[in-house]
């Protein structure tokens, strides 16, 4: 957390109790005692997303929640959330997180036999592109509480761990990581861990795994260096985005792209 705009603390305290409610700009900004122009400066400025860009965010966790713990039909959640048309909210639901709802709610399966193949790894191989034709962002991920398991990091073309990482990759162990044949352009460092033993359930739903964000970007361009990034993860924090990219849907790449270096 950060002393800066603590009056923020409370706006958002007061979404996630009221999420299913209607949240206009108007509303959040009187709540906070702001003009709207003024109230999504600071909160744009405080958390790295717009406020009503983070208001849809949790209202997509909850319904990835509904999902998993209720047997509502998917129409029911979509409508639970605020989404009058099916087909949206599928739209939306399949592009941040990755997979349709459908698919998400019968995962947890899948979601196990993936990290019990990730625990069998006996070699996790680095990845270097065969013509380095851009360039390369390298740093270090440290964590605040030990754990063991593995770490999801990838760079994200917003400020929020949704959709599929322009670049992205696992790595069993805290220490070096590297993306190589970065192209120019805007990114966000986004990174969560997951212990060995963790159930499938927890992972498809990760509110409480260790994480990071940037809020700055790293800009990659033709005449930028890029620094050496330092990676703390850390609890999860009130000001945090919900991490909506199916975990699983990384696991699964990766050990994809696994199984064809080996073949």
């Amino acid at each position: 957390m950060t002393d800066r705009y603590p009056e923020i603390d409370g706006v958002i305290e007061y979404i996630h109790e009221n999420i299913y409610d209607p949240l206009p700009l108007s509303k959040l900004a009187g709540y906070a005692g702001y003009s709207p122009y003024h109230f999504s400066r600071i909160f744009k400025e405080r958390v790295g997303l717009s406020p009503l860009y983070y208001v849809s965010s949790h209202r997509l966790q909850r319904a990835k929640d509904l999902l998993l713990r209720t047997n509502l039909n998917i129409r029911d959640i979509a409508l639970e959330i605020g989404q009058q048309s099916l087909g949206t909210f599928t739209t939306r639901f399949t592009e941040r997180v990755g997979m349709t709802p459908s698919d998400f709610r019968n995962s947890t399966l899948q979601a196990d036999d993936h990290l019990r193949a990730l625990q069998q790894l006996n070699h996790w191989p680095a990845w270097h592109s065969a013509s380095e034709q851009y360039f390369k962002i390298e740093g270090t991920v440290e964590a605040e509480i030990p754990f063991e398991g593995i770490i999801l990091i990838g760079l994200f073309a917003k400020p929020i761990p949704e959709g599929l990482p322009l670049y992205g990759t696992l790595l069993s162990s805290l220490g070096h990581f590297c993306f190589t044949n970065v192209k120019p352009g805007v990114y966000y460092l986004m990174a969560t861990s997951v212990s060995w033993g963790t159930q499938a359930v927890d992972f498809l739903l990760p509110q409480t795994t260790l994480r990071t964000r940037s809020k700055k970007p790293i800009i990659v361009g033709p005449h930028s260096i890029v620094p050496h990034q330092q990676v703390m993860l850390h609890p999860p924090r009130l000001d945090d985005p919900p991490i909506l990219i199916s975990l699983p849907v990384l696991m699964d790449r990766f050990l994809t792209r696994v199984a064809q270096k080996n073949n």
